[in-house]
Order: C-alpha cells, then structure tokens, then sequence
C-alpha cells in the first residue's frame, strides 16, 4: 500500500507592517535565510525560531465555530501563511517547503490575550490549540499564493 502524499496550499500570505496597523495581503512575498519575510515588521528583529508564522484554514474554521461565527477573518490573529489541506501541527521538529523554500518548524504559535481583543471575547480560549506553528528559514526563496506545502521525510 502507497503511503498518501501529503500536500496543502498557500491560500494567503499576510505581512505585518506595524503593531496596530492591518497585515498587509500579499500574493508573493521573497524569504530571507537571515531575517524571514521581507517586508514583515519582525524581519531580522525577531528570535529565529519565530521568523515566519502559519496557520490552518482548517483551525479558521473551527475557531469561527467555537464562537458562533460562520467566519473569523484569519488575518486578525497575526499570522503570516494561511495554509489549507495539511496538518501543521505535525510538523513540530521537522522541516518542510512551501514554494521553493525549505522551514524548520520549531513548536507551536500559542495564542495571546490580544485574540480577545482582535476577535473578540473569548477568542484566546476559541485558539488555544488552533495558533499555527511559528518556523524559522531554512532555505530561502519565493513564496506565493497556490504553492504547495509538503513535509519534508527525512
């Protein structure tokens, strides 16, 4: 039996440009091994480990569910790759790539007392197992909305 090829999608891809200001969507961005997103505010100012930030559109879903919403606009939780079609969560130590580049997750992005705020009451507790997974760069490139994300076996 042929194990099934795990594979998701780039949906969106979200800059940070200040702290109180929206994430600015864009359909490309170009990834630096040193400093992350370029244009992202956290780029080079960061700790490595938390250089680009993903999360599930499938967690999105569960998330507006959870607070009676038909929808949560996924940008308000501050994370940079909305992804759909694979398991984030099971990439903790691993490598994987998304476009042309190759990241290390290194552990989950855990929510903060700001989703009360961005999404509303009770949104902490509506993301607590659902914040994505923070990665640092492996190899740089170009990311772009449509590309794949596969897990890299080692």
């Amino acid at each position: 039996m042929n194990p099934r090829k795990e594979q998701g999608t780039v949906q969106w891809i979200g800059l940070r440009v200040g702290k109180e200001k929206p994430m600015n969507s864009v359909t490309q961005v170009a990834v630096d091994a040193t400093s992350g997103l370029e244009g992202d505010r956290f780029t080079s100012s960061g700790p490595a480990n938390r250089q680009v930030t993903f999360i599930q559109q499938e967690h999105m879903d569960v998330v507006a569910s959870l607070m009676g919403r038909d929808r949560v606009d996924h940008s308000l939780t501050r994370r940079n790759i909305l992804v759909s079609g694979i398991n984030l969560l099971s990439f903790e130590g691993q490598s994987f790539r998304v476009g042309d580049c190759t990241f290390k997750c290194t552990g989950p992005c855990e929510p903060c007392q700001r989703m009360n705020i961005t999404l509303g009451p009770g949104g902490l507790h509506a993301m607590a197992g659902h914040g994505g997974i923070l990665a640092e760069v492996v190899t740089a490139g170009t990311i772009r909305t449509g590309d794949a994300v596969t897990r890299i076996v080692e």
